[in-house]
């Protein structure tokens, strides 16, 4: 593996966001890094891509501040060309809700439990009762999910958490997990829940990728959805254990060919098989995850 692609993120009180923006900018310049980094007074956010050195040395310099020690790096394998520049900002978010005066997520204290990778895979295999609330996009939903999980209707982007929220309020009693990518947007989504009156809420720690590196082709079935060039991830996915769960949204066909295309003169994302595709079913203007939304 000559290239990595570091994910993580860290809820943390920052008094002066722009310091850090140009103290990461710095750090990721002079190591050739590219990628995307937000940091806001509750926090930091980040996913960039290097050379295993340089991302070791990112992962160390960025550690020498207390804020940031005990971060969890998620890597995967890059393939050099995930990002196309460098980008880090300050927002008034690490993950976007919209909701003025927040008063939930970490650095309030209400926040659904952790759950490690181990435990819910304990959970599946004794059968345990617990829901699996995907707090993803619907078509990162659609290219791979837990087994038996739900995906909230109508969430689009985070953003719309709060109105999904309604439909699945027959759960408020139930054992709910929450899961997302690398386990931001659980952070804050799970919190979201529990104000709504959700009773015992958890969140999957350190998010899907975690799961399905320790644990590749059990629960989580598909491939992983990721906002950059590679457009998904798998572990193993040559196994005779991997499964397709993706399906064209055209005439139904397993598939995992994500694309771009007008549905009714709207640019939409989402799983179009390469016949629909060469057969001309779907007028096709393709971009990749990097540009349709964010991690």
């Amino acid at each position: 593996m000559d290239y990595v692609v570091l994910l993580y993120y860290k809820y943390v009180e920052i008094e002066d966001p722009v310091k850090v923006m140009d103290w990461q900018r710095e750090i990721c310049t002079k190591l050739g890094l590219k990628g995307r980094i937000l940091i806001s007074a509750e926090g930091i956010n980040g996913t960039v891509e290097g050379t295993v050195s340089n991302i070791e040395q990112y992962i160390g310099q960025t550690s020498k501040d207390k804020r940031f020690i005990d971060i969890n790096w998620k890597k995967s394998e890059g393939t050099g060309s995930a990002f196309k520049k460098l980008v880090v900002k300050v927002r008034n978010e690490i993950v976007t809700t919209g909701i003025a005066d927040k008063d939930f997520g970490p650095l309030k204290k209400i926040t659904g439990k952790y759950l490690s990778a181990e435990e819910l895979k304990e959970w599946y295999e004794k059968g345990r009762e617990f829901y699996v609330v995907d707090m993803r996009n619907d078509y990162e939903y659609e290219i791979g999910r837990f087994k038996n999980s739900i995906w909230p209707e109508n969430l689009g982007h985070f953003r719309d958490v709060p109105k999904a929220i309604k439909s699945i309020s027959n759960l408020k009693n139930k054992t709910v997990v929450t899961v997302c990518t690398g386990g931001v947007r659980c952070e804050t989504a799970s919190g979201l829940l529990i104000k709504h009156g959700f009773k015992n809420v958890y969140q999957l720690e350190n998010g899907i990728v975690t799961f399905m590196k320790m644990f590749p082709n059990t629960y989580f079935e598909g491939k992983l959805l990721v906002f950059d060039g590679r457009e998904t991830i798998a572990f193993n996915a040559d196994s005779p254990d991997h499964k397709i769960v993706g399906k064209c949204r055209v005439c139904g066909a397993k598939s995992e060919n994500l694309v771009n295309y007008f549905d009714g003169g709207k640019n939409t994302y989402g799983i179009i098989c390469v016949d629909c595709c060469n057969s001309n079913k779907v007028e096709l203007e393709r971009k990749p995850a990097s540009q349709i939304g964010k991690n």
